[in-house]
């Protein structure tokens, strides 16, 4: 769409609103409570000290413009019922005026983009740092909790997919953003209070408190077709816990009332200008927009590790239906697939055990992993979490786990590690760059960490990496991977893992 047009169409309802549109008295019925919502949400001041006939009927002009309906000033019928529709917590104050810095961005150049980033750095706020974790501190006691995080996880990668902001998931330590769930008065403030079921469904706080709040008596479904949308809510949340204001744009997500999921983008272009002009594109360029029907049936990514699957006797169906945290190879040519607290084997012939604890097999490990790898060199398992690393060569060796690096030049929370036969040294993947790393020392080798585009065409961020048996680099990354040459290197193939690489075990398991 060419940018005169969108500004004619983007600016049309503020050349009404403007106008000058006749000031009628509001309708006598629901006044009072109108004029609560009204402040609660910002479209006016303190109602203790009385308002004016003018002033109301702006106030609801405002709100009609930012919920698309007609500019009459009167609290007619169609007010009304937007006003009892469900929506999110947080008022809307401060939407119009950060949505028209946008466009100003937009519409006026980069110079007017720089000014808009200097101003709007100092009202909602923002993280001064693009690495950020986060914790589910609790869930509805009806839903499964591992479909609970995968949700949010799925949320949260929304928001990393079209920016430069990495996310991981705190379990027990402190972390930078908290979701929580609630019933009525939670301390947060009389405005803040939950009212049941309908009105708020949730409120969240701008950066630096890091809080999202969930209404406990809400009845919350991972069903697209249930409830509210848990995953929907979640993400409209962490928006706000990131700086973005409420948008006007109807098919925003950021939009300040609930909607159901559908089958188009999650994300609109306004959401992704909004969370652009805070923190940046992807290190890697270019956006990644996932459609809403992925996100339908979260009971379809995550089955029951230690019930459903082994009573189908398929225990490979859970990494094969969704993703997974890490991925290695040993001498023999047997795969290790680790996702959660659980690894499963994949044999040179294909067959797959499991799923069996992490620490059955490697006592001390953490309840999850970032990044694994079986070097060739030592024949030693390396594994990475945070800022610490582990070595088993089978049992762990003394001294781990450790600090990966006394002089802190090693990554903490590596995307991906991987032992490279060319170079003779494990290499660890973060983000837009690689580290080659001395096994013995932990220490980085001369001249690293350098650009991932030696890797031409390996995208950032991959959750696993390995050698396969037949010479080529394999990487992947959700449900994608990348064959990489070593000899040309670069990219020459890529796809969907699960349907067409045979040697992972997803043969046998149905695709619905």
């Amino acid at each position: 769409m060419a940018l005169a047009l969108l500004a004619r169409f983007l600016w049309m309802p503020l050349v009404q609103l403007g106008a000058g549109a006749s000031i009628a008295s509001p309708e006598p019925e629901g006044l009072q409570e109108a004029e609560r919502f009204l402040e609660k949400y910002g479209y006016l001041g303190s109602t203790h000290r009385g308002i004016r006939p003018a002033e109301f009927s702006e106030a609801v002009r405002e709100f009609q413009w930012v919920s698309h309906l007609s500019l009459s000033g009167k609290l007619d019928a169609s007010t009304v019922h937007q006003m009892n529709l469900p929506r999110c917590g947080v008022n809307d104050a401060r939407s119009f005026a950060a949505w028209k810095e946008r466009m100003d961005a937009l519409l006026l150049g980069r110079r007017a983009e720089k000014k808009r980033r200097k101003r709007y750095s100092h009202q909602s706020g923002q993280w001064y740092k693009r690495h950020l974790t986060y914790r589910v501190v609790n869930w509805p006691w009806y839903l499964p909790q591992q479909q609970v995080r995968l949700a949010v996880k799925a949320a949260f990668e929304l928001w990393s997919n079209v920016s430069s902001l990495v996310f991981w998931e705190a379990t027990s330590d402190p972390a930078d953003i908290r979701l929580t769930f609630f019933h009525g008065d939670h301390n947060d403030g009389t405005d803040n209070a939950f009212d049941g079921p309908g009105g708020a469904l949730a409120h969240a706080f701008f950066p630096r408190r890091g809080e999202a709040h969930f209404d406990n008596d809400e009845r919350w479904s991972l069903d697209s077709s249930k409830g509210r949308n848990l995953f929907v809510v979640v993400a409209h949340e962490i928006g706000h816990t990131l700086g973005l204001e409420h948008s006007p744009v109807r098919s925003a997500l950021m939009s300040p009332y609930y909607k159901k999921l559908g089958k188009d983008f999650v994300l609109s272009w306004d959401d992704i200008l909004a969370i652009q002009n805070l923190y940046g594109k992807p290190p890697w360029g270019s956006t990644v927009q996932l459609p809403g029907k992925l996100f339908a049936r979260f009971h379809d990514w995550s089955q029951d590790i230690e019930g459903r699957e082994r009573q189908e006797g398929n225990p490979s169906a859970h990494y094969c239906r969704s993703f997974f945290d890490a991925i290695t190879i040993d001498l023999e040519g047997n795969l290790y697939i680790f996702k959660g607290g659980y690894f499963w084997t994949v044999s040179k012939g294909g067959n797959t055990t499991g799923p069996e604890l992490l620490r059955t097999k490697w006592p001390g490990l953490p309840s999850t992993i970032d990044a694994a790898a079986f070097s060739e060199e030592d024949g030693k398992f390396y594994f990475f979490k945070g800022g610490r690393c582990w070595r088993y060569g089978p049992s762990l060796e003394a001294g781990f786990p450790q600090k990966c690096s006394s002089t802190g030049d090693l990554p903490r929370h590596p995307d991906a590690a991987l032992y490279f036969q060319p170079l003779r040294h494990l290499v660890l993947f973060k983000g837009p760059k690689y580290y080659v790393v001395n096994e013995e020392t932990f220490q980085v080798e001369p001249y690293y960490p350098r650009s991932l585009r030696d890797w031409g065409g390996v995208p950032a961020m991959a959750n696993g990496a390995l050698t396969h048996l037949d010479g080529f680099v394999y990487f992947f990354r959700n449900d994608g991977f990348w064959k990489f040459d070593p000899d040309k290197l670069q990219v020459v193939a890529s796809g969907k893992w699960a349907p067409q690489l045979p040697w992972l075990g997803c043969q046998a398991v149905d695709p619905s």
